[in-house]
């Protein structure tokens, strides 16, 4: 069997599995935790925004461009596409299947290259990721790809 692996994302936890055979359970091969994700916006941003004075003497706080726990995401779905992109050129996996909680899974698709997803052969807009090993099987097709 050629490797597969399957992936199972959310904003802030990316576990990976792969199974001996094609209907055979998952085995956990690596878990990545993105602990700023999970942080308020208070604590990402250290600096309060400035303010604008304007010529009458009132004044406004200044708009931060993008929003700190989008921009937290935006980084862990990069470090999860590098990840991705590393153990590909490895040959670590020709298959690859995800689920991803659905605004990861949109994050993901934008950074993904597109030589990952060539492989890609099961997407799952859902978020399991805490789930067990055996709950996440049942999210699966009942024979995953092999050839």
């Amino acid at each position: 069997m050629k490797p597969t692996w399957i992936i199972v994302a959310d904003n802030t936890h990316a576990r990976i599995f792969t199974a001996q055979t094609p209907s055979s359970a998952l085995v956990e091969i690596e878990g990545i935790e993105h602990a700023e994700g999970r942080l308020h916006d208070r604590e990402i941003t250290t600096d309060l925004p400035g303010r604008i004075k304007s010529g009458d003497g009132s004044g406004h706080a200044l708009e931060q461009a993008t929003d700190p726990k989008y921009h937290e995401f935006d980084k862990f779905a990069h470090a999860v596409a590098q990840l991705l992109e590393a153990a590909l050129n490895n040959h670590q996996y020709v298959h690859l299947l995800i689920i991803a909680e659905p605004s990861f899974l949109g994050l993901l698709r934008l950074r993904l290259s597109e030589q990952v997803k060539m492989h890609i052969t099961f997407e799952l807009a859902k978020n399991i990721t805490l789930h067990s090993p055996e709950d996440i099987r049942e999210h699966l097709p009942d024979y995953l790809p092999n050839a």
